[in-house]
């Protein structure tokens, strides 16, 4: 197996472990200088590898491994296994009941055939789908770092209006990125030297100076799991909406993520959310979720939220709209949360897809 050149391939070694530790063994061959990449699902990978935006000297298939389980937690909360497919944990019963935001958001994103292909480590392992980064006949610093940013000035209606910096100005283009933010996950990750585990807010990087670095995973480490907290406060009062530019199969000119735990009294007791692309990672400012902490919903309480979380938005040319799309998009989203939980369908799912 290898990556396409002009007409023949490029060799790449393809590896296939039975045992997890087998697989940190393979992936520590990029201590060498190897570029070795973990395979799942493929479903972002491939098409990379195809246009030779990627050329990976190994490959490693991780979809052997016991990785793929979802189940509860002591103190309630949900493990979701790295190689689980999208559809399964979307369907998955745990996470209807208890994590309904983050089955909308799986289900709001790709196809059936996709989700039914792609792994939960790999929704997180996204690269951006800026038409700059997938064109190799213009500069990008995410593909070559010091070659410049092609989409400052060019065509950039989908592109960042928070965290951008000179070198680039591109999107994360994960739905389920944007919940799992929401929900506070942890990403468990191991390689050779040991595991750690990372927050979901230091998982993915604002661009800087390093925009070809994605996120805080090491090159030899692999996703084991996302963990999430108990959440149960919260599932009677979520929504995620993403807004695109046809109903389905496309990514988001900007999606939100909105979760509310209403007391008793009818006042806002606790309050998640997170806008999906926005930025280079799932965009999420606690200041915005504290102002509602208190507040009775309505109209005044999430204006003021939809501007905390947006401050400091600036437009880059044609995405202008993108500012005040997003604000309405943040108070639409809170509105809906309210009324109670619906997906992105409206408030009937539709049946569960049949699995490959």
């Amino acid at each position: 197996m290898g990556a396409w050149h002009g007409a023949r391939m490029i060799p790449a070694i393809y590896q296939r472990p039975d045992s997890i530790q087998d697989a940190l063994l393979a992936l520590a061959g990029t201590a060498g200088g190897n570029d070795v990449r973990p395979i799942g699902g493929g479903t972002n990978l491939l098409d990379l590898m195809k246009l030779q935006l990627m050329n990976p000297a190994a490959l490693v298939d991780v979809s052997r491994l016991p990785l793929d389980r979802i189940e509860a937690r002591e103190d309630g909360g949900l493990r979701l296994g790295a190689t689980a497919r999208n559809a399964d944990t979307a369907w998955h019963p745990l996470v209807e009941r208890d994590y309904p935001l983050l089955s909308a958001a799986m289900l709001a994103a790709a196809s059936p055939q996709i989700r039914n292909m792609a792994t939960n480590g790999g929704n997180l392992l996204q690269r951006t789908r800026c038409t700059y980064f997938y064109d190799p006949a213009t500069p990008c610093n995410k593909r070559e770092p010091g070659s410049g940013c092609s989409a400052i000035g060019g065509l950039t209606r989908h592109h960042a209006i928070l965290g951008a910096s000179e070198h680039c100005i591109a999107t994360h283009p994960s739905d389920m990125c944007v919940a799992l933010a929401a929900l506070d996950a942890v990403v468990h990750v191991a390689s050779t030297r040991g595991e750690r585990a990372i927050p979901f807010a230091d998982f993915h990087r604002l661009p800087g100076a390093s925009p070809e670095v994605d996120s805080t995973l090491a090159a030899d480490e692999l996703i084991l799991r996302i963990e999430l907290p108990p959440a149960l406060e919260f599932a009677a009062h979520s929504a995620y909406l993403k807004v695109r530019e046809r109903l389905s199969y496309a990514f988001a000119l900007v999606s939100v993520a909105a979760a509310l735990d209403i007391a008793p009294d009818g006042t806002i007791r606790g309050a998640r959310l997170a806008v999906g692309s926005v930025a280079h990672k799932p965009w999420r400012e606690p200041s915005a979720e504290s102002l509602l902490i208190g507040a009775t919903p309505g109209t005044h309480a999430y204006e003021a939220a939809a501007e905390a979380l947006l401050q400091g938005a600036v437009s880059q040319g044609q995405n202008a709209f993108k500012i005040p799309l997003a604000k309405r998009t943040v108070i639409r989203a809170l509105e809906t949360a309210a009324q109670g939980t619906v997906d992105n369908q409206g408030s009937t799912r539709p049946h569960p897809e049949t699995q490959a």
